[in-house]
């Protein structure tokens, strides 16, 4: 019913930057939260940036200074834009959304497949 779809991950050399987007699509009647959330290898899903249907942020301590969050109401996307990467950023970033779908009236979580950003040093 709703598909989660994220670009922008890739390789990058240290102090670079990338960008990711994520688009939702689907049954959609209104969405809250909308985020992105990180899992490298042997460590457990974190978040990493969120923002609110109004604007409102929240943003890890380890990357706050070098990413920034934003969203598209009109298109349904949340973007992240990563500058001056550390190695220590290497991880599978997942965009994740909070949402109600047309004709239901609660709220439920989705996940995106994940993208693959690397950086090195």
């Amino acid at each position: 019913q709703v598909q989660l779809v994220e670009s922008g991950g890739g390789l990058v050399q240290a102090g670079g930057s990338l960008r990711l987007s994520c688009a939702a699509s689907g049954r959609i009647f209104s969405i809250n939260t909308m985020g992105w959330y990180r899992q490298a290898p042997g460590k457990q899903r974190e978040l990493v940036a969120a923002i609110t249907s109004g604007g409102s942020t929240n943003l890890a301590d380890s990357v706050k200074g070098r990413f920034a969050v934003s969203r598209d109401n009109t298109k349904n996307t949340v973007y992240l834009q990563m500058n001056s990467l550390k190695p220590e950023d290497t991880a599978v970033y997942f965009c994740n959304t909070v949402l109600r779908l047309t004709g239901w009236t609660s709220e439920t979580n989705y996940w995106g497949q994940g993208t693959q950003v690397t950086v090195s040093s």
